[in-house]
């Protein structure tokens, strides 16, 4: 009972900070990342900027669920699905045409990389809160991804509006694939 109350609360408090535009610290399927809602401009450039990371660097995007890809992608090729199901690990997929992504999370070339979460505590918040969430490695650009949450530098966890601290919860510790699926049916893997 204690468990699924502070889940609750915490999951209460990252939509009340996403709503305002502000930055979260959370557990993801793969490691400690910095949030935000993916479908703010601003609070995405707010991300870049607490990195100090290049906005040529794109970050990914979480959503909850197929049905939640399918708003934010004009055409989500068949071939994904298979991935999706059918992955070992977790997999990010780019996609051609996003729909209502912040445009400083679109890459130049009108793609955008998309995971569904298979993380049970991020999905419940991103299906809460109705949006996709922004997702990067919780570290300062040019150094290495924390492995876990000591590792997270002080400069990065001061620099966002609410920390996620449930030490209950694990990762895999490492960085997901990541898949080009092109609308004409070309597929490249871009991180294996």
């Amino acid at each position: 009972m204690e468990k699924s109350y502070k889940v609750q609360e915490a999951i209460n408090k990252c939509i009340e900070v996403l709503s305002k535009g502000g930055l979260i610290i959370y557990l993801t399927d793969t490691v400690w990342a910095i949030g935000c809602d993916a479908t703010n401009e601003e609070a995405v450039a707010k991300i870049y900027a607490l990195k100090k990371r290049a906005t040529t660097k794109k970050m990914i995007c979480l959503v909850a669920n197929d049905f939640m890809l399918e708003k934010h992608v004009k055409h989500v090729p068949e071939l994904a699905y298979d991935i999706i199901d059918l992955a070992t690990k977790p997999t990010t997929l780019v996609y051609d045409q996003p729909i209502g992504i912040a445009k400083n999370l679109v890459s130049e070339d009108n793609t955008i990389a998309i995971r569904v979460a298979s993380d049970k505590f991020c999905q419940y918040l991103i299906s809460k809160f109705k949006k996709p969430l922004a997702a990067t490695s919780a570290n300062l650009d040019g150094t290495d991804a924390p492995r876990n949450f000591q590792e997270i530098r002080p400069a990065i966890l001061k620099g966002v509006d609410y920390v996620v601290n449930l030490p209950e919860e694990k990762n895999s510790g490492t960085v997901s694939a990541i898949i080009q699926l092109r609308n004409d049916g070309t597929v490249k893997i871009i991180r294996e």
